[in-house]
């Protein structure tokens, strides 16, 4: 299931408003002090992922949420969608650096919680913002549109109720553990970090000539084989007119070239299966040159969304019947 889209309309209450306005002031005043001290002053990285019940649900989710965004993720230990989701939930909440708090809630053991957000399904993913709960997503998602969709809640706690966010001190749970083991060096480290800044930068050429660097020595990286095919992906819709792109392959259905612009913009958007169901029937609809064209075009689009996708194991069946 396709995530819903955020609604933002009528959550705004005065009392949280007030609150966050009061939170605001100091999670600045943390930051100003963290930066004048070189740190410290923060909460510790592990807090960022919390398991919630019943019982904390108040102080954990409700209270917090008028500091910080936090994002509910409803799921069970039998869910096999969850165990995809979770991880990725908790690696985003640790990458965006205090930006939200990911509350986890086992369905099993918090029933009255499932019943009051009415959740028909897990995963479920809700937000509450400034005591406000929202409804997210249910389902399995790809993380573009899970990033949207954080970027657009995080948007909106900063514009209409001034969360911030929380200080992180990424030394709080070292100073617990000892100092940390060292770490080498990876052998392409270098190249990787240059090019993801590159993307950051929007410089896809930067970021496709480093990419290219690391698998013209280890052909077989799988972190610089996705990040070349999406860095080429945002390189390919750059300087393209949607609304031009999208009247030419409804007026040339069998057009490759019109085709594979169209579902490289659907994916940028979100829309994986109209992509891949787009170029499999373009595929079905030409020959020679340009079928290997679309084909191959259809393989990086595959490379973006990953081989663990289900989406991706169905859009090689289909195109493996046209072929054959």
């Amino acid at each position: 299931m396709q995530p819903r889209n955020m609604s933002m309309s009528g959550v705004v209450d005065l009392a949280a408003v007030k609150a966050a306005g009061e939170a605001k002031a100091k999670a600045e005043q943390a930051r100003a002090e963290s930066a004048r001290t070189g740190g410290g002053g923060g909460v510790p990285p592990s807090s960022l992922v919390i398991d919630v019940d019943e019982a904390g649900f108040e102080s954990d989710v409700l209270q917090r949420s008028t500091e910080v965004p936090v994002v509910i993720d409803f799921w069970a230990e039998w869910c096999e969608p969850c165990k995809q989701l979770g991880p990725l939930l908790e690696r985003l909440a640790t990458e965006y650096n205090g930006r939200f708090v990911l509350a986890k809630v086992d369905v099993d053991a918090n029933q009255m919680l499932m019943q009051q957000f009415g959740i028909q399904g897990i995963p479920a993913v809700f937000a509450v913002v400034a005591g406000q709960a929202l409804p997210l997503f249910q389902g399995a998602a790809p993380e573009s549109q899970i990033r949207q969709t954080l970027d657009q809640l995080i948007q909106v706690g900063e514009e209409r109720f001034g969360l911030t966010g929380i200080v992180v001190d990424a030394d709080a749970d070292a100073a617990d553990e000892g100092p940390p083991a060292e770490v080498p060096a990876g052998p392409y480290d270098a190249l990787l970090e240059a090019a993801a800044q590159a993307l950051d930068a929007s410089d896809f050429d930067g970021a496709v000539r480093s990419y290219r660097s690391v698998l013209s020595e280890d052909p077989v990286n799988t972190e610089a084989k996705l990040g070349l095919a999406q860095a080429e992906l945002l390189r390919r819709v750059a300087d393209l007119d949607p609304q031009k792109v999208r009247a030419a392959a409804a007026e040339k259905p069998a057009d490759p070239a019109a085709q594979m612009d169209a579902a490289d913009l659907d994916l940028v958007g979100g829309h994986v299966e109209d992509a891949f169901g787009r170029l499999v029937e373009t595929v079905r609809r030409t020959f020679g040159d340009d079928r290997d064209a679309v084909r191959v075009r259809l393989l990086e689009l595959f490379e973006v969304i990953g081989p663990e996708d289900p989406r991706v194991a169905a859009g090689r069946t289909a195109l493996a019947r046209v072929l054959f």
